[in-house]
């Protein structure tokens, strides 16, 4: 299916308010057309006519009376109703369209953001979404409007004479030949200059979150050649689009100025020869602004069409990003979960052309249990704990939750049953209390202020300037890593799930901080099935068991006592971190 067909699924809803406003616009337009028509009868009948100077005063003073009144009473109404609703219809149908990219957008799985730039999927939302709104204002309204203008103009013109007529409209084809010959490369120029843009977008939003990095590394001169390289490709696809364009207006705007010469000069010889009166001549002059005006802005509107077209395009191809993880046609919602979990032969790979992270891994929870996944980094802890809320599917064996496959149930129904603690906690640039809110939306502020206190995040909260109220900041910039993180764990007590995921949620804090949370944690941890991943083994000896995975397999499992006493693997890792810890409070002294 083409993007404009697609694009009008967007339109139908509309296509009532869209006739209307085409009506209005035809009485707009049909006003004007007046005005050639009163200039000729003045010239014609009343200044050259037998009447008396009388007569002719109150002739005058009757046709311009009825002009004003047209002019000053109906057009400013009709003139306001068409452009409300032009405008109101389009900004309703991009409305429409980017609430339906949002959706889009948070089905895509993570494996897709991994991929893609955010700069770049907000330019499609934003900007070329935004684009298309001429399609809808210029293709769906204005050209018929302006074709209108042209016919009934033309029909007025071979009333009053034929062969000039004639002369006036034979410029027409060779409009029909530029838009045919330029339409093609435009539209490609236009789709190469919108992914430049997006490629700009999509580099500047990665330097502003990572300007600490940059100022911290003295990288300015670096990321300014950086950036000059992106923008410079923008700028030549830039340079090309406007070089195209510039062609295209000069040669329609060419033929749109030959036209009016032309009937100028066989009007002139008609009058001279007696063959035309001059009110003749005069409106034709004025209908020839009426007629090719229109044409003009026809021509343009291809153009501007062309642009429209290829945002439609660029739309539509990332609406069609496919989703690697759906809910089967038959799947079912998630209701109880008591809390068994099993990994059944699990093999995981990122892509098809990745190495394998997790190989034919087996594992068996159970309700309540507390288990620990350690090992060194790119062992596939972090890879496993992912695959339980189905952010990635696993390529072969299975993961059931109370015997269950995760992939017969619907995915939000099980992600509603799991909450989640992670290094690098998310917070949105709002206030504490909606930070909060999000693991229930519905709580209602003592909830929200228990699951605080729970969380050992309420006594740091009321010391802030505005208390649950104060704004956070992007991504919680204005808070502590450890007071980010209370605000999470505030946010999954208040979600009370079933499952919980821990992920490295106590790696790199401060000691007073990672008590702080350590404590909460273990009160959130209590009576629920709970995946822990922990750099620090010291956090995780209490675990019920500790699973060691290397290599995406499993080597050791049991508890901290039993793994300690197999001298193995696990023990080699807390023999290392203890040596390691003791040296840091050695030199710290």
């Amino acid at each position: 299916m083409s993007s404009i067909k697609r694009y009008m699924t967007f339109v139908r809803p509309y296509k009532k308010k869209i006739f209307f406003t085409i009506l209005i616009g035809v009485i707009k337009f049909s006003i004007p057309l007046l005005m050639p028509l009163i200039i000729k009868y003045v010239i014609d009948e009343i200044i050259g006519g037998d009447m008396s100077q009388s007569e002719q005063i109150n002739q005058l003073l009757w046709l311009m009376g009825g002009a004003f009144l047209v002019f000053f009473i109906l057009r400013p109404p009709v003139e306001y109703l068409r452009q409300y609703y032009a405008q109101w219809i389009g900004s309703k149908i991009l409305y429409d369209i980017r609430d339906k990219l949002f959706d889009h957008i948070q089905k895509l799985s993570l494996r897709f953001y991994s991929q893609t730039k955010t700069g770049e999927i907000i330019s499609r939302v934003i900007h070329d979404v935004e684009q298309t709104k001429t399609f809808v204002i210029t293709g769906l309204m204005n050209i018929w409007l302006d074709m209108f203008t042209i016919v009934i103009a033309i029909i007025i013109m071979l009333n009053m004479d034929i062969w000039l007529t004639l002369v006036a409209i034979s410029l027409f084809p060779l409009y029909g030949l530029a838009i045919k010959f330029f339409y093609v490369k435009l539209r490609r120029l236009t789709r190469d200059r919108s992914q430049a843009l997006a490629q700009v977008q999509g580099h500047l939003h990665e330097r502003v979150q990572g300007m600490p990095v940059i100022r911290s590394f003295v990288l300015e001169d670096y990321e300014q050649g950086q950036f000059d390289t992106q923008n410079t490709n923008f700028l030549d696809k830039a340079i090309k689009h406007t070089n195209w364009n510039a062609y295209t207006y000069s040669v329609t705007n060419t033929i749109t100025d030959l036209a009016p010469l032309l009937v100028i000069t066989f009007a002139g010889y008609q009058v001279i020869t007696g063959n035309l009166t001059v009110g003749t001549m005069v409106a034709f002059v004025g209908y020839m602004d009426r007629v090719y005006n229109p044409l003009r802005r026809l021509v343009n509107s291809s153009t501007v069409l062309t642009q429209s077209i290829a945002s439609m395009d660029r739309v539509f191809e990332f609406m069609d990003e496919k989703y690697d993880i759906a809910d089967k046609e038959n799947a079912k919602p998630l209701k109880q979960v008591s809390g068994n979990v099993t990994f059944d032969k699990v093999t995981f790979r990122y892509g098809p052309e990745e190495p394998v992270v997790l190989k034919d891994l087996s594992l068996d929870v159970k309700q309540g249990e507390t288990i620990a996944f350690v090992g060194m980094s790119g062992g596939g802890k972090s890879t496993l704990i992912s695959l339980i809320p189905r952010f990635y599917d696993v390529e072969s064996g299975r993961i059931l939750v109370d015997g269950e496959d995760i992939r017969d149930v619907q995915a939000r129904t099980l992600r509603d049953k799991i909450g989640m603690v992670l290094q690098d906690n998310i917070l949105f640039s709002e206030s504490i209390a909606m930070n909060i809110k999000m693991g229930n939306p519905d709580a209602s502020e003592e909830e929200m202020i228990e699951a605080a206190k729970a969380a050992n995040a309420h006594d740091f909260i009321m010391e802030l300037p505005n208390g649950y109220d104060t704004l956070v900041g992007e991504r919680g910039v204005k808070l502590s890593g450890g007071q980010k993180q209370r605000v999470a764990i505030a946010r999954v007590f208040l979600k009370n799930p079933p499952l919980l995921i821990l992920d490295e949620a106590t790696s790199a804090l401060d000691l007073e901080s990672e008590h702080l949370i350590q404590e909460a944690l273990e009160k959130l941890a209590s009576d629920r099935t709970t995946f822990i991943v922990a750099h620090r083994l010291s956090t995780i000896t209490h675990a019920d068991r500790i699973v060691l995975i290397e290599n995406g397999e499993i080597k050791e499992s049991g508890s901290h006592e039993e793994l300690m006493g197999l001298r193995g693997g696990y023990y080699n890792l807390y023999q290392v971190q203890e040596l390691d810890e003791t040296k840091t409070e050695y030199l710290g002294t």
